[in-house]
């Protein structure tokens, strides 16, 4: 009996000194302690407490962005007296622990609300703030010029190169005035009909209409001076063309009368060889005279790829007609052989072919080592770079009719000599080989720059370096640049600008002094919104002219690049 009781007066002893261990250390946290306590004769036992410390709502004080602090225990008194009763538990409450939650509850919790601007909901599609141009307003509102007087007009920073500001115009004010106009927007959609109906009745007389513009200039005269097509053909590659094809002619014409006069398998494939040609420089003619016309909304980028075209075609041709008949007329001598008449004209004409293909192909050698001087690249890589396809095609078939002539020579010389007609045909089949060879180089090099491939890589480089070396760019990424042939360059390339770049250049343009009072004097969000609008707007501004800083110092500094692309990052 004794050893029991021992026990469970250690027990008690122990929960005792737990409970005035929980009683004098504060907690600083909300959690479970002893509260209240029974007596069961000699014995007290501590009952744990079954709620969690509550902070009362009245001490909780919130500060807003202003600095300003309201008290949110004076909004509702009967919250206090809920959370008053929530301390007690049965009929009594310890006054030591009361004290306790006094002391804890006298200090405030500081809660800081961040003040957010309301997002603004757009919608799917919002024009009220676009630009539109006069020429728009005109044609898609069927407005008229004495209409947008009345607008409000906006000067805009002009996207080309020839003038720097440009007049627009609010859409929302360009469409509530074509509303006022026509009076309803089935009305409006009625003379849109009206006039795309028209527009299509015009180009179906399109012919008759130019007809008509060029006798009213005849008869009232033009302002500007006229640019003539035939102007191009006297000079450069144009020139070069017409050497050859005069040449050329002449040379099929005479070659022709040979072969009918001996027979000779290698002279036919000379004439034909030459009738390829003139067709060929020909086709290249008209393709420098196309690749002039200037651009138009369907072709932007002008039409200087028809000279490519045209070379490439030509390339065809040789193959086809020169090639294949060469090859044709040469197995037909292998097979059915036939004695060949005297050569003494036949001789007499290749030397004079000889003389006068000689004479072309020196003029397109000094045409293409002019061009490439002016490049900067040897007569090798310009050739094989197709600079210039019309001056290429000249040179290769020129000096394949030089090989050809020779080896035309040397073959109906053996068959002279021999008596032999094989090596006539052999020859024959020489000069259809050679035309093969450089039918196939034209198609190449004419495919691939149809294509659209790069630049070399030292000119890259030296764009990439050119823009990296500007204090607004971080960095650029994704670069392209495509040659559009004729010494015409594309670039494009997406560029990290430095913000606060753009920022100090817009900054430097304005007046600090009025700056800093005008941020002195907003008070409220909505003066802050205005002010961030206005001077964003601005910045935005400036960032855009930066790209177009950049573009134009580019097209200055390298003359090929015609086009510049660069994206904001």
């Amino acid at each position: 009996m004794m050893p029991a009781l021992a026990a469970q007066r250690r027990g008690c002893r122990g929960l005792y000194r737990l409970y005035l261990r929980c009683q004098a250390a504060p907690l600083p946290r909300a959690c479970h302690g002893w509260h209240t306590s029974m007596k069961n004769g000699s014995l007290t036992y501590i009952l744990p407490c079954n709620r969690l410390p509550v902070q009362l709502m009245s001490q909780v004080r919130v500060y807003t962005s202003s600095g300003q602090k309201k008290d949110l225990g004076s909004e509702d008194t009967n919250r206090s007296t809920s959370e008053e009763n929530l301390r007690k538990v049965g009929t009594g409450q310890d006054t030591t622990n009361a004290g306790l939650n006094q002391s804890f509850l006298k200090e405030p919790i500081q809660v800081k609300v961040k003040a957010v601007l309301k997002k603004r909901e757009y919608g799917p599609k919002y024009t009220q703030n676009n630009f539109i141009t006069g020429v728009r307003a005109i044609n898609e509102f069927c407005l008229k010029s004495s209409d947008l007087d009345q607008l409000r007009k906006i000067r805009r920073r002009s996207p080309h190169d020839d003038i720097e500001t440009f007049t627009v115009y609010l859409r929302s004010d360009v469409e509530a005035k074509s509303l006022e106009v026509w009076g309803s927007p089935e009305a409006l959609a009625r003379e849109r009909k009206r006039r795309k109906e028209a527009e299509i009745k015009y180009r179906e007389n399109l012919f008759r209409n130019q007809r008509l513009l060029r006798e009213y200039k005849e008869f009232f005269g033009n302002t500007k001076p006229r640019s003539s097509a035939a102007a191009m053909f006297f000079k450069g590659p144009g020139k070069v063309v017409m050497v050859a094809i005069c040449i050329n002619g002449l040379n099929f014409f005479f070659k022709l009368l040979a072969w009918v006069y001996t027979g000779s398998a290698s002279m036919f494939s000379e004439a034909i060889h030459s009738l390829a040609d003139t067709c060929n420089q020909a086709l290249l003619a008209l393709g420098i005279s196309q690749s002039a016309r200037t651009p138009d909304p369907s072709h932007p980028y002008g039409f200087t790829n028809m000279r490519y075209i045209a070379s490439l075609i030509s390339g065809v041709g040789i193959f086809m007609m020169g090639a294949g008949l060469s090859w044709y007329h040469g197995i037909i001598g292998l097979l059915h052989p036939h004695p060949i008449e005297s050569l003494l004209w036949a001789y007499c004409i290749l030397a004079g072919s000889l003389v006068s293909e000689g004479a072309t192909l020196l003029v397109a050698i000094n045409e293409i080592r002019r061009s490439a001087r002016a490049k900067g690249l040897s007569f090798y890589q310009y050739v094989v770079q197709s600079r210039d396809p019309s001056t290429n095609v000249v040179l290769l078939e020129d000096a394949a009719a030089v090989l050809s002539v020779a080896v035309a020579a040397t073959c109906m010389g053996l068959t002279s000599l021999t008596g032999n007609p094989y090596y006539d045909s052999v020859g024959s089949l020489g000069v259809g080989t050679l035309l093969g060879t450089v039918s196939a180089f034209l198609i190449y090099t004419n495919t691939e720059a149809l294509l659209g491939r790069s630049i070399q890589p030292e000119q890259l480089q030296r764009l990439t370096e050119l823009l990296e070396s500007d204090p607004v760019v971080r960095a650029i990424h994704d670069v392209k640049a495509t040659d559009m042939g004729m010494s015409k360059v594309r670039f494009k390339a997406e560029v990290d600008f430095d913000g606060r770049v753009v920022t100090r250049s817009y900054l430097e343009k304005q007046d600090i002094e009025q700056l800093l009072q005008e941020i002195q004097q907003v008070k409220t969000l909505e003066e802050l919104e205005a002010f961030m609008l206005k001077h964003g707007e601005n910045i935005i501004d400036t960032l855009g002219a930066e790209v177009d800083r950049l573009e134009k110092d580019l097209k200055q500094r390298n003359p090929d690049v015609r086009h510049v692309d660069l994206e904001i990052l």
